[in-house]
């Protein structure tokens, strides 16, 4: 997290007060990936830190992960699996409910999205409450899968999902936080 390039790509985060309600402040990855350097340094990051991993699969979850978690397979040469929200995988799924900021939603898989003693990333933009992340890992948990890691780009700590995924003995990556004064 103290490195020159996550300072660069902290730097690119754009804090947005009052969006989506007064009193929150959204944190923007959009300049990350507007800027072809910064978005290279950001997925060259991850990279490096599981190229020499033995990873079956990169899993994200709907819909910015999905950015990190595509280009990140595709450079690992590794399996790309979504996680979606509901309704929006065609074949049988597994299903997850979990508790968001500002209410709930269910997260799918593809129930045969993953073998069981599968190695997996677990790959999303930013971590809050944790919600999304604490489902795609029960998610994952159910089908079987070795989730080796989660890694997100942004953790807001002051909101309680890093620690919530810890508690799960899920280790946990993310290249940057803002805290609540930030």
């Amino acid at each position: 997290m103290h490195t020159p390039a996550a300072q660069l790509i902290r730097n690119a985060v754009a804090s947005v007060r009052d969006w989506p309600q007064p009193g929150v402040t959204f944190r923007d990855i959009t300049p990350i990936l507007q800027d072809p350097r910064i978005f290279r340094m950001l997925i060259d990051l991850f990279i490096y830190r599981y190229m020499d991993r033995r990873l079956d699969l990169v899993v994200s979850i709907d819909a910015r992960g999905f950015i990190l978690g595509s280009a990140l397979a595709y450079e690992l040469k590794l399996g790309f699996v979504p996680i979606r929200k509901q309704g929006k995988l065609p074949r049988p799924t597994v299903r997850e409910q979990y508790e968001l900021e500002y209410g709930t939603a269910t997260a799918e898989i593809h129930a045969d999205a993953v073998k069981p003693g599968q190695r997996v990333l677990l790959v999303d933009d930013l971590i809050a409450t944790g919600g999304t992340m604490l489902a795609g890992i029960k998610l994952l948990q159910r089908l079987g899968a070795n989730v080796l890691e989660a890694a997100a780009i942004i953790d807001l700590p002051q909101v309680g999902g890093s620690r919530l995924i810890e508690q799960t003995g899920t280790p946990l990556y993310t290249v940057c936080r803002f805290d609540e004064d930030e």
